[in-house]
């Protein structure tokens, strides 16, 4: 047997022909917006407009323009090459809602935080939800036009994350951005992958 290949093989780790991906993040952050924006099919949206019983219970500062919110799931769906299949799943954002979190959560290979530097505190729930899973993530800052910009390590710095937590830039409404941020949480997940696995006898 080719003791070379044995190496190589023994140290990798094969990604799974479909993969499930959270898109998670606070109410208004755009969630619904980066899934819509990257899935090559229609994505199935549950969004629902806000009406006056949100008050004083949805809060809207800084998002003030907003008139939907998603009460169970966003679904999209983008190949890899021709062998893989990421399925894109967005969270509520709202509290209420997040009874759904532990069912979407099933399966998923890692998650996308989505954080709004407007409203930066409200991913929170979202970091400290999949740290406590010992679900990969990483941390997508959307740039809105009229958000104040901050520096990666600023941001890395307020939220508190481990040196190991990616966190990138992004607009979410740009299919290109979007796609550059999944691709980093697919190779951030198969290095946590890798990292975690039991040693493996190398055959010679």
């Amino acid at each position: 047997m080719d003791s070379g290949r044995s190496d190589r093989d023994a140290g990798r780790v094969k990604l799974p022909t479909a993969i499930k991906i959270l898109i998670a993040g606070g109410f208004g952050a755009g969630k619904t917006t980066m899934v819509g924006s990257v899935s090559e099919t229609r994505p199935l949206r549950t969004e629902e407009t806000l009406t006056d019983r949100g008050v004083g219970v949805d809060d809207l500062s800084g998002v003030e323009a907003k008139r939907t919110t998603t009460v169970a799931m966003d679904f999209g769906r983008i190949s890899i090459g021709a062998d893989h299949v990421l399925y894109l799943f967005g969270t509520p954002g709202q509290q209420r809602f997040w009874f759904v979190w532990d069912e979407l959560a099933l399966g998923a290979m890692g998650a996308v935080v989505i954080a709004d530097t407007r409203r930066l505190a409200d991913c929170f729930p979202s970091v400290d939800y999949f740290e406590r899973r010992g679900t990969p993530f990483i941390v997508a800052v959307n740039c809105f036009d009229d958000a104040k910009r901050y520096e990666v390590a600023e941001i890395r710095m307020a939220l508190d994350l481990p040196p190991d937590v990616p966190v990138v830039l992004c607009d979410a409404r740009v299919k290109e951005s979007s796609k550059t941020v999944l691709v980093t949480l697919v190779e951030h997940a198969m290095a946590a992958r890798l990292r975690t696995r039991p040693e493996q006898p190398v055959t010679r």
